[in-house]
């Protein structure tokens, strides 16, 4: 290591695609029904969502030794109910709570309808890791 120089090492997860299918894309559907202008069509982590992007977004910001590695990976779900308990616990809730009771309600029952009728008892949890240097 040359004199004054720092390297720092970056650890980096992210949502893989298509996280949480098949319910996520029946919980913004639903939402869109109530209140279409909470519903986003793009995110910034979509940028991010494969290898290739996310290797290439931190090489653009400088990082080198970039590797990224992809795991497939599925959430069991006791009941239907345990998807709710996950939206209400993360970063879905936000959307939750702009909803009026009665809209909110009748999201979450189309989610569970949705989920009990289609016999979905795990979700996909799709993750990337990725381990680089940034002087």
């Amino acid at each position: 290591m040359a004199y004054g120089s720092s390297w720092c090492k970056l650890a980096i997860t992210s949502w893989g695609k298509d996280v949480f299918e098949p319910a996520s894309q029946i919980f913004w559907n639903a939402v869109e029904a109530e209140r279409p202008d909470l519903v986003k069509k793009f995110t910034p982590w979509d940028r991010i969502s494969d290898p290739t992007s996310l290797q290439a977004l931190l090489e653009a910001g400088g990082a080198t030794q970039v590797e990224v590695f992809a795991e497939a990976n599925t959430h069991e779900l006791t009941s239907p109910e345990d998807w709710w308990t996950m939206v209400l616990g993360g970063g879905l809730r936000g959307t939750i709570d702009q909803l009026e009771p009665d809209a909110r309600e009748r999201v979450r029952q189309v989610n569970l309808h949705f989920l009990q009728a289609h016999d979905v008892h795990a979700l996909k949890v799709n993750v990337l890791y990725a381990i680089a240097k940034k002087q």
